[in-house]
């Protein structure tokens, strides 16, 4: 007798589309499916509204994740994505909002206690704001940090660095200073092999064996009658000390 079952092995999107499109109304600025995913993008001020929606209305219990996206180019330059996953339909939306550096974002940790760990990662990495989380504080980064690692337009070698300081005796941050001195820079390509020995190579030169031992026949490994019957013994818990035969004291 097959056993049917809520959540189906594999989901549709077969109408989904259109389904939450209707659900979202004004809510909702765009609707698309991409790689097999559905993607809404609703508007900022809403984003709690559309979410709730979808929640309580559409299944989809579970915020699994939240992930920001830089668009230096545009006005609003940053996406705040948010991955909902329906346990009942098996089944994944991804919600999307706009906005800029100094536009917050209502918080959703009002739906969903780990959002607010999450809006404190995309805070840290991009500095967007989330209005109403209590507890808006960098995650990821060190105390102190200055600038959001994640923005397109950050440096890769960022603004500071940090040391141990031997006259402080603490750890100090001071802005990154990058000692060109004792660099030697090479464009060669690593596939040609460097024209010197590289530290560590000098190992390599092994000098040559004399006389190479080889095993050419089984006496030569130890095998043999003798020693399979010296194996087989049986000895006891404390076993006495070797005799000199082989080769104890």
């Amino acid at each position: 007798m097959a056993v049917l079952h809520s959540a189906p092995r594999i989901a549709s999107n077969d109408g989904v589309t259109q389904a939450l499109s209707a659900a979202l109304g004004d809510m909702l600025v765009s609707a698309k499916e991409e790689h097999g995913e559905i993607v809404l993008s609703v508007k900022r001020e809403s984003i709690e509204d559309a979410l709730r929606l979808l929640r309580d209305a559409h299944d989809y219990q579970q915020l699994m994740e939240m992930a920001g996206v830089d668009y230096p180019a545009r006005a609003m330059r940053f996406e705040v994505v948010y991955m909902l996953l329906s346990l009942t339909k098996n089944h994944r939306v991804m919600v999307k909002v706009s906005t800029d550096e100094a536009t917050p974002v209502p918080t959703v940790t009002t739906l969903w206690p780990n959002a607010g760990w999450l809006e404190r990662e995309v805070f840290d990495l991009y500095g967007v704001l989330f209005d109403g989380n209590t507890d808006l504080r960098r995650i990821l980064t060190d105390y102190g940090f200055e600038g959001h690692p994640f923005r397109k337009d950050f440096p890769l070698s960022g603004y500071q660095e940090l040391r141990y300081s031997e006259e402080e005796k603490r750890v100090v941050y001071e802005p990154v200073e990058l000692a060109q001195d004792f660099r030697s820079f090479e464009f060669m390509s690593p596939w040609e092999g460097a024209e010197y020995i590289l530290p560590g190579d000098e190992k390599a030169a092994v000098p040559p064996v004399a006389e190479p031992k080889t095993t050419e026949k089984p006496s030569d490994t130890g095998a043999g009658a003798k020693t399979d019957k010296k194996a087989a013994r049986k000895t006891e818990a404390n076993p006495p000390a070797m005799d000199k035969k082989e080769g104890g004291k």
